[in-house]
């Protein structure tokens, strides 16, 4: 395979499309972490009791091959704190699959860097969710900022591919321009974004969440910074499954849009995606809650089987606009979107079909006057990949003020603000932004 074809081995090709099957695995192979992030969605720190030993993981390996898998990401907690995440990404190369990892790059030294280099590691993507006091407050510890940038220029430095993954909330999202100017000067190749949904520590911190209608400035804000940051320096742009849909923003943002059709084509959970925890569960999705969407152990069964033969992941691409509720149930894009990313929806309301985080609808309201307010109203348990719940509140758009903002700051500030900057925020906003409720 070539190294193109080998960067793009998660797309599906238009076999894939005809006859769905995992093509693209993300593992998680510890809940092991040197981070305290107060948005993760599997509240990661201490490993789990019963995580898969080297001999089961590389059974997996195998299993994985087998079923077809062109590429796997290798995530946490952090992949680095189990001492055999080499051995494990060695095995997945040596049957011909591309392995990435995502990392919060803590303690990504020089000896971790061409330990992953050696073991044939494709690509590294560091997780960079603001400037350096906002990175700092989201991701526990003091000095995680400069730890990232530092492991992302020993990446970029080696022959392995540099990337970056953000999340957007009300305390990243007016630094997303200032992040794309620092991406620019390490020389990353691409970028991912993707919401903060209410999962695990991130469903504790409801004011951390984007509004609705908060979609309203990140769309417009996110084509600027592609136009005029990013495709200048070569950096590909990917928004998430979670960042979306059908909107006139959406061929300008979404990732290879004129190759993929332009438009989101539908949540892949179950479909071309699988999901592995580090206790041996397997999902259609990675993120999706783990009550709910595990279809198995691989303790138990083989991967294939619960692939093909478990309602948890054979119903996710089964569903149709039965499945439906609420406004997405009504969409003019109901048949094709199917309320978008299925972590998002079933994390605020406890049940897929429904889904709030969207542009288009977003614009449909505004068009009324009206917007959708997210309010909690069950509070997640503490497991990890739990969840509470929410409730919609649609109402009147207040008078907007006159000097445009983003999430309540002057816009020209925003533009204006450097990575080199501690950050936009003050210590009080920050504070109540990421309170427990």
């Amino acid at each position: 395979m070539s190294d193109e074809k080998k960067r793009y081995a998660r797309v599906p090709t238009e076999a894939d499309l005809e006859d769905p099957s995992p093509i693209y695995c993300v593992w998680e192979i510890t809940l092991a972490c040197d981070l305290g992030c107060r948005h993760c969605g599997s509240r990661a720190g201490k490993a789990r009791p019963d995580e898969l030993s080297t001999e089961e993981c590389l059974d997996v390996v195998d299993q994985i091959a087998e079923l077809g898998v062109r590429e796997t990401t290798l995530i946490g907690g952090e992949a680095y704190l189990r001492d055999d995440w080499t051995t494990i990404a060695r095995a997945l190369v040596d049957h011909g699959i591309r392995v990435t990892v995502v990392t919060g790059a803590r303690n990504l030294n020089q000896e971790r860097v061409d330990a992953a280099y050696e073991a044939g590691i494709s690509s590294i993507s560091v997780s960079i969710d603001g400037l350096e006091k906002t990175h700092d407050a989201l991701r526990g510890p003091k000095g995680a900022w400069s730890d990232a940038v530092d492991a992302a220029r020993r990446v970029g430095e080696s022959p392995m591919r540099l990337t970056a993954n953000s999340q957007i909330n009300r305390l990243s999202m007016p630094e997303l321009p200032a992040i794309a100017d620092l991406l620019v000067d390490l020389g990353a190749a691409g970028w991912q974004v993707q919401m903060t949904v209410p999962m695990g520590r991130a469903a504790d911190r409801p004011d951390l969440l984007l509004q609705p209608s908060d979609f309203l400035e990140l769309f417009p804000l996110l084509v600027w910074i592609k136009q005029t940051k990013l495709d200048p320096a070569g950096i590909g742009l990917a928004p998430s499954n979670n960042v979306g849909y059908f909107s006139p923003y959406e061929r300008l943002l979404r990732w290879r849009s004129q190759e993929l059709g332009g438009h989101w084509n539908g949540c892949g959970a179950g479909k071309w995606v699988l999901g592995l925890e580090a206790d041996g569960k397997i999902k259609g999705c990675p993120s999706l809650p783990s009550a709910p969407y595990t279809g198995g152990n691989i303790r138990d069964e083989a991967i294939v089987d619960v692939v093909n033969n478990t309602h948890e992941l054979t119903h996710l691409s089964e569903r149709s606009t039965d499945d439906l509720w609420g406004y997405c149930k009504t969409c003019y894009y109901a048949d094709t979107c199917l309320a978008g990313c299925t972590w998002t929806s079933h994390t605020f309301f406890g049940r897929s079909g429904n889904n709030p985080h969207c542009i288009h609808r977003a614009l449909e309201f505004e068009k009324k006057g009206l917007r959708e307010r997210i309010v909690p109203v069950e509070r997640a348990k503490g497991d990890p990949f739990d969840f509470g719940r929410f409730e919609i509140v649609v109402e009147e758009i207040p008078e907007a003020d006159e000097v445009p903002s983003i999430v309540d700051l002057a816009l020209d500030r925003v533009q204006a603000t450097s990575f080199d900057d501690p950050g936009l925020w003050d210590e009080e906003t920050i504070k109540e932004r990421l309170k427990r409720w």
